[in-house]
Order: structure tokens, then sequence, then C-alpha cells
């Protein structure tokens, strides 16, 4: 049960798995001078008639050589489980990197409670490989031929006995390998469904609620259930029978070593302190075997997660922009830290879209052929267009969630692909239709992109997003906690913390996803407001479904089909009675 991968990993942490096992090696010589020390203990008293006077000195070594065994197996299981902790941590932080990368694009794709329980559960699955598992086969291979150099030289027979009957363990345990690696695959593979159905049924339930099928998910969570508790139980059979195998073929080794001596020492051919001494020795011979046997099924659990754990690594992410930030870039754009508000009157970059051509699922599905446009330092564009007509790609090309097939990104002159993305994300802000909120209080939900922002600075960020009135109304003011496990905002609020979050940002380029759909009148305004004031001076991407969005755009531009149509002003564009008229008379005039 190898993974090259995970001993790679392994590698990386050589020092404290091999003071595990060089722990593993002491407490096997502590073992054998313990055996020694017994066997001369009960010969002396039963044999030689020594009372407690007599072997106390023996009795205190005996002591001394337990207790300092307890010592080195402790420090050995510390080693092995640190090891263990430091590889799960860099499995966890290269999926999250990789996650990252791949972006939210490609994991819309995946189910989030798949991904939720192989970063949990799946990366703690590993912890029984690294810290128990692969120490144990090492010492399962050096303990038990250290024993036989201390055996072999006192007794022929009780060596052949143990080296004869010591590979009938790996060779059963190879033999249940495959039925219990098949068993461990599928319930890993439950628990993963298991997982993204409890979580979607979570996300869902307000519409499960008001469809009136609460009831049956509950059924259908049922049978989820029902089958990890069956394989569940596959695995823990196989398990079972397999440690009882094994101890039975423990038992019946060591009954054959006992039988040998014990016939040898009736008729006198071996010495009782030396008998005795092998006797004790033959369970610590194969006392690693069955310990690796017992850790067999842990193990394999990591390795069945680390199979799934691989395979998401190995999904190719999208070339981004990996090159240094260019210097016509930072010449051109004014991206300063200044206090929200100070802007100058025309700030923003120059972006580009030429002859730009993408498609989803390997080339099957286009979604823009050849969209050419410009966004202009201080302007205002509004893209429009019915549902799939391309809008959603042109805002992740933007965020460099993915790549454009054919075509080119320029930003003041400069391939977006040459910009580094820590660079690239300082020149913008996204404020979305839905803004999530995190864990947290509303100030570090405001500061979110400016973790060493001042409380006046969000202060001042949330009074030009009109969110201050609000926040100050709530009983913690801006210590308030928001997101999971805190205060529930409404739409508008939580839109107006996000508007805080790019004026505090302050950013050249602003890309507004249909940021007011979904809010009632009130709220609207007070978001369009804020918006008004975010716009100011800035390179503004609108996505809109409301007219009142789209008209106060300098320009709009119509996308049909991933095609850019027509582009013009509101009025320009009505008056031609061509895409954007059809979108504006189907929409009852609020598109």
């Amino acid at each position: 049960m190898f993974n090259r991968r995970l001993l790679a990993e392994a590698g990386t942490v050589n020092w404290y798995l091999a003071l595990a096992v060089g722990m593993g090696l002491v407490t096997g010589m502590l073992v054998v001078l313990q055996a020694s020390y017994l066997a001369r203990t009960v010969s002396l008293v039963f044999l030689e008639g020594e009372g407690l006077a007599g072997v106390w000195p023996w009795l205190l070594a005996l002591l001394a050589v337990i207790l300092f065994r307890g010592g080195v197996a402790w420090l050995g299981e510390s080693a092995a489980h640190s090891a263990a902790a430091r590889i799960k941590h860099a499995l966890r932080q290269q999926l999250l990197s990789h996650l990252y990368a791949l972006g939210p694009v490609h994991l819309r794709r995946e189910r989030t409670g798949e991904m939720v329980n192989l970063l949990v559960e799946g990366v703690e699955a590993m912890e029984a490989y690294f810290s128990r598992y692969l120490p144990q086969l090492a010492l399962a291979a050096m303990v038990p031929l250290m024993i036989l150099g201390f055996v072999f030289p006192l007794d022929l027979m009780t060596g052949i006995i143990l080296l004869f009957t010591a590979p009938l363990i790996p060779l059963f345990m190879l033999l249940i390998g495959r039925r219990a690696e098949t068993l461990s695959q599928q319930q890993w593979e439950s628990l993963s469904r298991m997982s993204a159905h409890f979580l979607d049924v979570l996300q869902g339930l307000t519409t499960l609620k008001i469809f009136g099928r609460s009831k049956a998910q509950a059924q259908a969570i049922a049978r989820v259930s029902d089958r990890f508790r069956d394989t569940t139980l596959g695995v823990l059979r196989v398990a079972f029978l397999s440690a009882l195998a094994l101890e039975l073929l423990v038992t019946v080794s060591t009954a054959v070593v006992a039988v040998a001596l014990g016939l040898r020492l009736v008729y006198g051919r071996i010495p009782f302190e030396q008998a005795f001494f092998l006797l004790l020795l033959a369970p610590e011979f194969y006392g690693p075997l069955r310990l690796l046997g017992s850790q067999f099924h842990a193990g394999l659990a990591g390795v069945t997660a680390a199979t799934s754990l691989f395979a998401a690594l190995d999904t190719p992410a999208p070339s981004g922009p990996v090159l240094p930030p260019s210097a016509a870039l930072r010449s051109t754009s004014s991206c300063s830290q200044d206090e929200p508000g100070q802007q100058p009157t025309v700030r923003g970059l120059r972006v580009v879209f030429r002859d730009v051509h993408c498609a989803y699922d390997g080339g099957t599905r286009p979604a823009l052929q050849g969209v050419s446009f410009s966004l202009n330092p201080g302007e205002t564009v509004a893209l429009v267009g019915a549902s799939g007509a391309g809008k959603s790609t042109v805002i992740n090309l933007l965020l460099g969630f993915i790549q454009p097939d054919q075509g080119s990104i320029m930003v003041n002159g400069v391939p977006l692909a040459q910009l580094s993305p820590q660079e690239w994300y300082r020149q913008l802000t996204l404020v979305p239709q839905h803004p999530y909120l995190f864990s947290g209080t509303i100030m570090d939900n405001i500061c979110l992109g400016r973790p060493q922002a001042t409380l006046d600075q969000v202060v001042a960020a949330a009074q030009l997003a009109g969110a201050h009135d609000f926040i100050a109304s709530l009983p913690g003011g801006y210590d308030t906690q928001v997101g999971q496990g805190g205060l529930v905002l409404s739409g508008g609020q939580a839109q107006r913390l996000a508007i805080a979050r790019a004026f505090l940002m302050d950013t050249p380029l602003v890309i507004l996803d249909e940021a007011t759909a979904g809010l009632d009148w009130e709220s609207e305004q007070v978001v369009q407001e804020a918006l008004a004031r975010l716009r100011r001076g800035r390179t503004v991407l609108v996505i809109a479904h409301r007219l009142n969005t789209v008209k106060t755009a300098d320009r709009i531009l119509v996308l049909d089909a991933g095609r850019v149509v027509e582009t013009g002003s509101h009025e320009e564009l009505l008056d031609r009675r061509g895409s954007y008229y059809r979108l504006v008379a189907a929409s009852g005039g609020g598109l």
C-alpha cells in the first residue's frame, strides 16, 4: 500500500520520521533488555531461591528500563504526529492554493460539500498514514530482524520458527489488501456524496420548504446515509476479520515457539532462563507485524483520500498572469491608497478587448466570438444582453479567472497576461450582485482588501457608501459580528458594505455586476447614489438589468450570442430600434 506522491510528501519531514523510527528501534532494544532482566529475576527467585534483597537490583533495573521505554515511545509518537501535522498543513495549503488558482469558474462545476470534505476529512485521514502506518512499516521490517539477531545465537530452532512464520502476516495483508482497498474507495465516495448532499439541502432549505420537498429530501438523506453506513460496515467487517486472522496467526506462531521450548526444557536440552527469555521475546517479535496489520486499514483510508486530493491538484489551472508588474501600468494608473473620496478629477485605466474568443467545456460551448471594445479612463460603460450573451464571461476574463482562447486584452497598452495577479487585483474592485460577508465584524468585512486601514478610513468609506448611518445604529457599531454566526443584514445593507469596500480600495477600475438587482426601491435609491459617487473619475464597467443604471452610462455595449452587436448611448440605441430597443421593450422598460 504505497502512494509515490505521499512518500514524496513524507520526504519533506524525513527528520521527524527518522526520529520516530529511531525511537522505535531503541524501544525494540529496550524490549530485549527488559525480557532479559525479567528472565533473570524469575530464574533467581524460582530456581535459585533468592529473596527480595537478592533480586532488588534487577527489579530496579527492570523498572528503569520500563520507564525509559515509555519515554522513548512517547518521543517517537510525538515525532510521528509532528510529521503528520506538518504534512497535513502543507497538503491543505497546496489544495487551497490550487483551488484559488483554478478560480470560481472551475469551482462552480464542483460540489462544495465534496471539496469541504476533501479539505477537512480527506486531509485528516492521512494522519494515520504518516503518524502510524509509515513508521510502523519501517519498524515491522527492522525490529524483528534485530530480535532475530539476539535469538539465533541463543537457539537456532526458535530462530527458524520465527523466521518462517513471520512472512505469513504480510502475505495475509497482501491477500486482503485488494478487497479492503475497493471497500475503502467506496466508503470515501459515499462520504463525499453524503457531505455534498447535506450541504445542498442546508443551502436550499428555504426552497425545499416553499415547494414542500423537505420530507422528500429527508428521505433522500436517509438513503444516502444508509449507503454510507453499509459501506462503512463492509470496511469494518474486513478490518475485524483481518484482525482476527492476524491475532490467530500470531497466537499460533507464539504457541509453536512455546511448545518447542517447553519440550526441550522438559528434557533438559535448554536452560530455563534462556528458554524463558526466548518465550518473552516471541510476542515482541510478532508485535511490530501485528501492529502493522492493525494500522493497515487506517493507512488505507489515507491513501484513498490522497487519490482524490492529488486528482484535484492535478486539475490544470488556467494560465494566468505570471510576469512582474508592468512599469507602463504603474506609470499611467493612479492606485494610491489615499483617503476614500480624495480622487483626482479623472483617473482610471484604459482596457481594450481585441478580437477576444472564449469557449467552455474544451471549446464545445462558445461564449465570446470576436469581441472587441474599449473602456476609457473616467468612462462608465454598461454591458447589456440576454442571459447567455457572454456578460459573465467578459467579467471572468477581466478578473483573470479564465483566459481567452484567441485575441488579447490590453491594459494601458500592456497585455493583461503579462501582469502579475497581485498587481492587477490592486487595480480593480468588483461589486457583485450578492456580496459575501465573511464571519467577523463589519469593520473586518469592509477592510477585507485593505486590512491595514484605520477606523477613520473605514468610517469615511462607509459614509461615501451610505452605510455609516445603519452601522452606527447597530449595538456594536463597526464591531458588530456579521456573516456566519453573526447578524444577518438585508440585501441593501450588504450591498452598501460591498460598495464601502470599493471606496476603501480606491482602485482605478470598478466592475459593477448587477449591483442593484433584487433590491427594494428605497435601498436601490441609496445604493444608486453611492454608486454614482463611486463612478466619478474611474473606469467603470457595469453589468446592468435596470434601465436607470444603463441610462447614466457614457456608452452601452449590447452583447448577443457572444458578439458586440451594438454600441452607443441610451438615446442613440433606442433610436436605432435594434437589439437594445428590443431588450428594453421586452423588459417593459426595466431592461
